[in-house]
């Protein structure tokens, strides 16, 4: 097998699985464009969108670990308790609306422990993926580049992304993405210097949890998730 990214036969089947699932979803965000007269029609449309997804990407995964569990927003496929693939849409309400700033989520966790991740935008086929203790990189137009988080401190200097109710915030700059998938490869790439977020699907962040920590980056799930560079403190 050719590999087309730098890491594990694994991490490349993982995202071989992604690539055709992301080409069904590029032709669905295509008809989402033409739905925005009927909101409730094109929620219904994302709905089936995203249980496709799921669908799809099954049988590519049992190829890569055929005793593996199964975790994602909407069904939980025991497995053989030891192996767990978690897949997410994260954005989904920007998907909804024909806003591309959307991502899969997908990552392989053994005995409680995420070992691979990925997080894959199908729109600009961008890539941000990690195995544990190898570092978090980026891959895009066929190049692959190890990224890190950023080594901000200043107040004035930080753009943070907030997916809470109420923004209260006395740092530099503030954003507001709606993909949360996205924000923590963002931290981990040093495109933002944290992110704090109410309590979110395991689904949606197991992926981008690894992203952080192997970019240096420190993230935190308690009452709130809070991703940072390490440096910042929120």
């Amino acid at each position: 097998m050719e590999l087309l990214i730098k890491g594990s036969t694994e991490l490349n089947k993982m995202f071989m699985a992604l690539q055709r699932t992301a080409s069904g979803l590029r032709r669905d965000f295509g008809e989402v464009e033409n739905l925005q007269q009927s909101l409730r029609g094109a929620r219904d449309f994302v709905q089936k969108a995203s249980q496709r997804i799921e669908e799809s990407i099954l049988s590519d995964l049992r190829l890569v670990r055929p005793a593996a569990g199964l975790l994602t927003s909407n069904v939980s496929l025991s497995g053989d308790g030891r192996d767990e693939f978690v897949l997410a849409l994260s954005g989904a309400s920007n998907f909804v609306r024909a806003n591309p700033h959307f991502a899969i989520s997908l990552a392989l966790r053994s005995n409680d422990e995420t070992k691979i991740a990925l997080v894959y935008s199908p729109i600009d086929e961008r890539l941000y993926y990690a195995e544990a203790g190898m570092g978090t990189y980026v891959y895009s137009a066929f190049h692959s580049a190890r990224v890190r988080v950023s080594n901000l401190v200043n107040p004035d200097d930080l753009m943070i992304a907030y997916n809470t109710d109420n923004i209260v915030s006395s740092f530099g700059d503030v954003r507001s993405t709606g993909c949360p998938a996205l924000d923590l490869a963002w931290v981990a790439s040093g495109k933002l210097d944290a992110f704090v977020s109410r309590p979110l699907d395991f689904a949606e962040i197991a992926a981008g949890d690894l992203l952080v920590r192997e970019a240096g980056g420190k993230i935190e799930m308690g009452a709130d998730l809070i991703a940072t560079n390490g440096k910042v403190e929120l």
